[in-house]
């Protein structure tokens, strides 16, 4: 069966590959600790899980607004009024089944062939393949480990062309921790607004944020300023530990929503209507729950950090934001293991430890490890790590 050209433009994704793997060596009986998926370890607010299950059984199982239940819509607007002061209010926002979602539609509302998107680098793996399946052309911008993968706006003006219409920026980023401070974030939005260049802010990390020299910078405080230029997605996955629920959400222009909005209504409709209630209850009263596992994510990566350090031929700065490590691993490459890719499959193989090469984001110097897991599984992982990098 022929498939279409556009099939030819993506590939599967990294994280998901090493899930299957992971998955296949587990078949055969290994024990393997996972650090290379990003899910948090927690469980979903009870009041939350305990809202969904009332909204079952009070009749939410049917279509929704394309866009989202309003009460749901009127509460992310809310929350991103009261935490950043932003602009929109429930009519701006649509309820997407997952952030990614919103990002994939975002890509084909302001995307064409022809058209480019500017993309700090290293990035989550799914950035260029959206791009890439819209037709255009994704522009990756260096940041570097020095500074802790700080993203700089003078890098990302100087990228821009007659061709540049969208810029996605990932702070905190996904797989470095890396943020752009409030002065970047302002120059690069002016910049773009200048041009009439959309800047699409993948906030998803926004709450894992651990106080450092740099403090975090939300575009929902720009939106005031610039209505017509800041596009603002979420997610409710990653900071309330609501994966599978498959909820995200995206904020922006009129014109921005209305096309988001068309889309979706041919695409996923609505999000999970009993889901959306849950989400409503995880935002008016899951920060104790939220708060919670932030301190002890913060444990998780004060411990990772150390001990990656530790061991022979690693380096890693602890990461600003989000819940993964992004270590400079070339100083353990060696014959079978000479790259990224072949250094994970070989702590898959030699030490039961998954993690993601970081070939897939863009440096083939690091690997991705997420401790979105217990400080139990990070120890074994660290002293498996430690016996499989020494032979």
């Amino acid at each position: 069966m022929r498939l279409a050209q556009r099939m030819e433009r993506i590939g599967e994704s990294a994280t998901l590959k090493v899930m299957r793997l992971a998955g296949e060596l587990r078949a055969q009986g290994m024990e393997v600790l996972d650090l290379g998926v990003g899910e948090p370890d927690f469980p979903s607010p009870p009041p939350a899980v305990e809202a969904a299950r009332e909204a079952l059984s009070a009749g939410y199982t049917k279509y929704s607004e394309a866009s989202g239940l309003p009460a749901l819509r009127n509460a992310v607007a809310a929350a991103l009024a009261s935490r950043y002061g932003a602009l929109w209010t429930g009519r701006d926002v649509v309820v997407t089944a997952g952030a990614k979602m919103a990002l994939f539609d975002l890509a084909l509302v302001l995307l064409e062939p022809g058209d480019e998107a500017v993309i700090p680098s290293p990035c989550w793996v799914s950035f260029p393949e959206q791009v890439r399946f819209a037709g255009a052309e994704a522009v990756l911008v260096p940041t570097s480990g020095a500074d802790r993968f700080e993203i700089h706006a003078e890098a990302l003006i100087a990228a821009f062309t007659p061709r540049t219409r969208a810029v996605i920026l990932n702070s905190p980023a996904n797989p470095t921790g890396g943020i752009i401070s409030a002065a970047d974030l302002r120059r690069v939005t002016e910049a773009c607004a200048e041009r009439g260049i959309a800047l699409v802010a993948d906030e998803t990390y926004d709450r894992f944020f651990y106080p450092g020299p740099v403090p975090f910078a939300s575009a929902a405080s720009l939106s005031r300023e610039f209505p017509e230029t800041v596009v603002l997605v979420g997610s409710m996955s990653k900071t309330y530990s609501m994966t599978g629920w498959r909820l995200g959400y995206v904020c922006g222009p009129p014109s921005v929503i209305r096309a988001v909005q068309a889309i979706q209504s041919h695409s996923t409709s609505n999000a999970t209507t009993f889901a959306m209630k849950g989400a409503e209850t995880a935002l008016a009263e899951g920060e104790p729950f939220v708060a919670a596992m932030i301190e002890e994510f913060r444990q998780r990566r004060d411990l990772l950090i150390e001990g990656l350090n530790a061991l022979p031929g690693v380096r890693c700065l602890p990461p600003a934001g989000a819940f993964y490590a992004f270590p400079d691993v070339s100083g353990a490459f060696r014959p079978g293991r000479a790259d990224s890719t072949e250094l994970a499959e070989h702590l898959l193989r030699k030490a039961g430890v998954a993690v993601v090469p970081g070939a897939a984001f863009g440096s083939d110097l690091h690997v991705r490890m997420s401790f979105a897991c217990s400080r139990e599984t990070l120890e074994k992982a660290l002293a498996r790590m430690a016996e499989a990098l020494a032979s």
